[in-house]
């Protein structure tokens, strides 16, 4: 008998905002607004090929992140890469707009955490916890009470 690898299932968070589709789009794409809620990129373009570069410190660790656009659909989609310098995999990340009504969905999807090491750095439940933390109250905190920059 054969168990899932729980890895192979991609992390998906979806979540409502209480702001049109064009304020979360450039909260997503626009570096002075993401440095507010997500992670402090030097630079990012959401532009196919465009690649960026940001480091995490986890318990204790350093792990620097290398990302690549790989297809833009403005004001709905934004996919990249996300990978690790210095271990091995490549996985995916993809933002998706949904307008309903006066609201907007986001539905957040990183697949390909199977590629990861299985060391306890990449578990899957960190990565849940940390989207869940970055989409469902970094994210929504900043599109829904600043002013759009």
């Amino acid at each position: 008998m054969t168990t899932k690898n729980q890895l192979a299932e991609a992390v998906v968070i979806e979540r409502t905002f209480n702001t049109p589709p064009e304020r979360i789009w450039k909260a997503i794409t626009e570096v002075e607004q993401m440095k507010h809620w997500y992670f402090d990129l030097k630079e990012f373009k959401p532009e196919v090929g465009f690649e960026f570069q940001f480091s995490v410190e986890h318990e204790g660790f350093t792990y620097a992140h290398h990302c690549k656009i790989k297809e833009v659909i403005p004001g709905k989609k934004l996919v990249y890469s996300w990978r690790y310098e210095g271990y091995e995999g490549d996985s995916q990340v993809t933002f998706e707009l949904f307008a309903e009504g006066n609201q907007t969905r986001l539905k957040l999807t990183h697949e390909g955490l199977e590629s990861f090491p299985t060391i306890p750095a990449f578990a899957r439940t960190n990565f849940v916890q940390g989207w869940t933390q970055i989409i469902g109250s970094s994210l929504k905190e900043f599109v829904e009470t600043k002013k759009t920059l």
